[in-house]
């Protein structure tokens, strides 16, 4: 194994000691609301506040900076089945221009993040396989794969998170807009599927998957280049309504959507069978690190499952409060909680025992209180067929 070295850097690092995107200073100057998140300055908002910005991404469409995100290139020889060894799901089938969502677990299938996998080809025809990961366990994965890769010295991973920026484009007209922006038609892109394309000749990687319940587009850039995609799309989209959004409105956003976030829904201490994940578990005639435990735990039937509730009331419930049965015996844990803008009804995620996963209704102890909970399928919110 061989780790390439990088250009130098165009991250910065504030007083404080946290890393800022290459956008920062557009946040700044446009009013956000910065604050710490995962060792980075982030915008949590803006002007028009957290359910503003959550409904022009319903509406119309928002951008997000998800330049935290942690992308990691994988070159050479054997570089797909080294990426099937440490992940769930299989990458060596995976064809150029397809992106897989897995994760990356331990021995006792434990998930030590959940990623994006892509197989790209540059326009000079060289493949490479890029993993998108976690913000939070950016440091934790590099330091986990670095040893594995010993066994694939043909295989280069390198970092490439420093050197370039990551624009989310989530929203009903975000396809549309963007066709005016690249050199081809973003539309022609199936759901999880992604390029390498220009635009305004410069190179960018757009991808479609989405992590807001809406349809739209994913965009790494150049560090250098991040401030000038970034307001030619809003340019595009200032017609249509388009805004920026910061991590309150994509937090609202995937609760919505039922997808489960590292820290909340999963965890070292949680496995993927047991948070609802099989889709991207592949057991069959393949091994992986942590697929004996996830075999056992696939055998044995998971401890735990992960439901939705509707608490009644207004009043939110939060991460870690109490999930109680219909006698009040405590049978689980709220993972992801908070008001819905567009359901008007807070919502909740919870981890609660398996036998108890089927009941028509629960309370959830809000503050010392207890209030009754409804159970509903997830997730919480579909965005409309045309």
């Amino acid at each position: 194994m061989t780790q390439s070295s990088a250009p130098a850097s165009h991250e910065s690092s504030a007083p404080n000691g946290l890393s800022q995107t290459p956008l920062d200073q557009w946040h700044r100057d446009a009013g956000a609301k910065m604050v710490p998140f995962a060792g980075y300055e982030m915008p949590i908002q803006y002007g028009d506040g957290i359910v503003a910005e959550h409904q022009a991404c319903r509406n119309r469409a928002a951008l997000f900076d998800v330049s935290h995100m942690g992308r990691l290139r994988f070159d050479g020889d054997g570089a797909a089945e080294f990426l099937d060894h440490v992940l769930t799901r299989r990458v060596s089938d995976l064809g150029v221009g397809g992106v897989r969502y897995s994760m990356v677990c331990n021995a006792d299938g434990g998930i030590l993040d959940d990623v994006l996998v892509s197989h790209l080809e540059t326009p000079s025809e060289r493949r490479f396989h890029l993993l998108v990961v976690n913000a939070s366990n950016r440091a934790k994965i590099i330091q986990w794969l670095t040893p594995l890769l010993a066994e694939f010295p043909t295989v280069t991973m390198s970092d490439r998170t420093e050197l370039t920026a990551m624009i989310a484009v989530q929203g009903p007209l975000a396809i549309e807009t963007c066709k005016k922006l690249l050199s081809f038609d973003p539309a022609r892109l199936k759901n999880y599927q992604a390029r390498i394309t220009d635009q305004f000749a410069k190179p960018v990687i757009v991808s479609r998957t989405g992590y807001t319940g809406e349809d739209g587009l994913e965009l790494i850039v150049r560090a250098e280049e991040a401030n000038r995609v970034w307001e030619n799309i809003l340019l595009a989209g200032r017609d249509s309504g388009f805004i920026a959004a910061g991590l309150g409105a994509r937090d609202t956003l995937r609760m919505e959507a039922g997808m489960p976030l590292y820290g909340h829904e999963l965890s070292e201490t949680v496995d993927p069978l047991t948070v609802g994940l099989k889709f991207a578990v592949n057991l069959a005639d393949r091994s992986f690190v942590g697929d004996a435990a996830l075999r056992k735990i696939k055998a044995d039937g998971p401890q735990k499952t992960r439901i939705g509730l509707l608490p009644e009331g207004k009043r939110p419930a939060r991460e870690g409060s109490d999930v109680l049965d219909s006698n009040g015996t405590k049978i689980g844990t709220v993972t992801s909680g908070g008001p819905s803008p567009t359901l008007g009804v807070p919502i909740a995620m919870a981890l609660v025992d398996r036998e108890r996963g089927s009941d028509s209704e629960y309370q959830i102890d809000i503050r010392g209180r207890s209030v009754v909970a409804r159970p509903t399928k997830l997730p919480f919110y579909r965005r409309p067929v045309s």
